[in-house]
């Protein structure tokens, strides 16, 4: 039976930690704040932006939001993002992505508005920058960080390690990559085009599945010793609920042939996912002590 990499357990570390360094924060009458900017209610950034709020509070960040409606124009976005960038209150911003259709082929020209100082969530292309040339400038994407402070706390030495990472998307699949490397570890990218992937995957010793496709990571994939970081957040239909009916979220994995062979995984839910807010908590703070 495989160790779980339970999200909580990292998330609890991390907030008593953030806890004392926002309350030190204060006595010197900084406010440690975040601020959000939504366009439209999409559901999904709804639940993140309840997630974030709630986590902000436990650990003594605040929260600005600035509330743009769905067909807000560029204008209206780039007057946003002019607004917190001067607003010295407001130490990092999270800004949901992807913005809505009419804004898709604006939207580099949008996340670079934002001052890299207070782009906590990596949607800058000089933070992105930062984390490819190993350099202090903005922040790296909090889920593949949430991947590396869940290998940190469970003290899982990468150096020297073949890691594997599925998939190549700036959010998660590069940047993990980079950071991987950034702990010496040697550094695999597997995406839809890799042949044999599979074989390629029981070589590591450290697999990072973000391929975003439920039940692709399978026995096959896995030997005995390895320690396989599930990132991805897929719909399972078939799988029971706490409720006893069927439909839950799940990993890439196939837990049930992956878990009794590897040495250690994180569970979909209560990995990965559970440990990000904290990351982006970890963010704003950061950028607040450097005021």
């Amino acid at each position: 039976m495989a160790k779980l990499l339970l999200g909580k357990e990292v998330t609890d570390a991390l907030n008593a930690n953030l806890q004392t360094r926002t309350a030190a924060l204060r006595e010197k009458g900084i406010v440690p704040t975040l601020g959000i900017i939504r366009v439209g209610e999409d559901p999904s950034d709804l639940s993140y932006e309840k997630g974030a709020t709630k986590r902000a509070e436990l650990v003594g960040v605040d929260v600005k939001k600035i509330l743009l409606s769905a067909d807000a124009s560029k204008e209206d976005v780039l007057a946003a993002i002019d607004q917190v960038n001067a607003d010295d209150s407001i130490h990092g911003v999270l800004m949901f992505r992807p913005l809505p259709k009419h804004l898709k082929n604006d939207q580099n020209e949008i996340c670079n508005r934002l001052d890299p100082k207070k782009d906590v969530d990596c949607m800058t292309h000089m933070s992105n920058a930062g984390v490819f040339e190993g350099l202090d400038l903005g922040y790296a994407p909090c889920t593949p960080a949430a991947c590396m402070e869940i290998l940190d706390f469970y003290g899982i030495d990468c150096k020297g390690k073949n890691a594997v990472v599925i998939g190549r998307s700036l959010v998660v699949g590069k940047p993990a990559g980079m950071m991987l490397m950034g702990k010496n570890a040697t550094v695999t990218t597997c995406h839809t085009r890799t042949v044999n992937t599979a074989e390629i995957c029981r070589n590591a010793d450290i697999i990072v599945s973000a391929a975003g496709v439920l039940n692709s990571l399978t026995a096959d994939f896995v030997r005995p010793g390895q320690i396989v970081i599930d990132v991805s957040i897929n719909w399972d239909a078939n799988k029971p609920n706490a409720r006893g009916t069927l439909g839950a979220i799940a990993g890439d994995a196939k837990f049930d042939e992956v878990e009794p062979i590897v040495e250690a995984i994180t569970p979909v839910p209560g990995g990965v996912g559970s440990v990000t807010t904290s990351v982006l908590m970890k963010h704003v703070v950061e950028a607040a002590e450097k005021v």
